[in-house]
């Protein structure tokens, strides 16, 4: 399940051309100049983004590197407009954005069912039936349809979860994630065990619930590229609240606090403003007095929850913690 996580596709995507308006001429038996009655062409078919609920992974994009509208019918006679083409849907999980070869935004999917037109259709040409006057008659011409647009569209996922958790690798949030949700994530005794990001959703009180989303180990120089951080660093951009976990066995707790938020900063300045929690996991193999020292690592401001996914020490007021502030 976990290589089926796609995140990022490029597509090359055109919109259909517009149908050609007709220069079609009326003849009947008993009526020798009937005129002019061609119709209109059809539009061209738009390339649309639409969202889908049902979907987490833009995996069912990856492999079609075309996309192509169907082509506006032409015009036919006795005015008859030609059918549009037929729009081609692109389905995406919430949370996609569609970006062009320069990097700017075509549109945002933040709700299910939501459409953005990416390309529009070219429209359809004009019949001469448009162009008859009282010194032109029998106008023998028509306008042709207008070409469609073509564009390599980048389309990106970012996760959409209250709670996003951050830590370098073997931190504990996986196995954080799969001791407060129902999730199975992959555990292991080595870094980089996650390479995709896993969602899942913490039962709180009173039938409550929220979405906790487990991002790949981020490590220093990660909003420079460096190990797999940068990939996914996007993912952390939607989380309303982000939470910190520092292992027990941290040889320097403040200090590790300092370089992973610095790298969300250098990312987008932005994250530094995100509300945020900071929990010392791994930490049944502390006593009171080893949890007061670890304490005044930190400044006073700053608020500490001491947890262990193994024995649950704590969960229980983590989810409290994190469910006061969501609301």
């Amino acid at each position: 399940m976990q290589s089926n996580f796609v995140d990022y596709v490029k597509v090359n995507c055109k919109s259909g051309h517009g149908g050609a308006g007709s220069a079609h001429l009326h003849r009947a038996k008993y009526i020798p100049k009937g005129g002019p009655d061609g119709g209109d062409g059809g539009r061209g078919g738009h390339v649309v983004l639409r969202g889908n609920n049902q979907l987490w992974t833009l995996l069912a994009l990856k492999y079609l590197r075309h996309i192509k509208a169907e082509n506006g019918k032409p015009g036919g006679k006795q005015e008859l407009t030609g059918a549009n083409g037929a729009d081609v849907y692109l389905d995406v999980p919430i949370g996609t954005i569609a970006k062009d070869e320069k990097g700017n935004i075509l549109g945002e999917i933040t709700e299910d069912k939501q459409e953005i037109i990416l390309l529009k259709g070219g429209k359809g040409g004009l019949g001469n039936s448009h162009f008859k006057s009282s010194t032109n008659q029998t106008p023998r011409y028509a306008q042709p349809g207008l070409e469609g647009e073509e564009a390599v569209v980048t389309l990106e996922l970012k996760l959409l979860a209250d709670v996003g958790l951050v830590g370098f690798p073997n931190a504990g949030k996986s196995t954080l994630l799969s001791a407060i949700t129902s999730a199975k994530p992959k555990i292991a005794n080595y870094a980089f065990t996650t390479l995709v990001p896993n969602l899942g959703i913490v039962e709180s009180r009173d039938f409550q619930s929220f979405v906790v989303a487990d991002i790949p180990g981020i490590i220093e120089g990660a909003s420079e590229g460096k190990g797999l951080g940068y990939r996914f660093l996007r993912h952390i951009e939607r989380n309303s609240i982000l939470l910190f976990l520092i292992p027990a066995d941290a040889e320097d707790y403040y200090k590790e606090y300092q370089i992973l938020l610095n790298e969300l900063a250098k990312y987008n300045p932005e994250l530094a403003d995100k509300e945020r929690l900071i929990a010392i996991s791994k930490s049944d193999l502390l006593d009171k007095e080893l949890e007061e020292e670890i304490r005044k690592t930190f400044p006073e401001n700053f608020k500490l929850i001491f947890i262990s996914a193994v024995t649950g020490k704590n969960l229980v007021e983590l989810k409290d913690e994190l469910w006061k502030i969501l609301h």
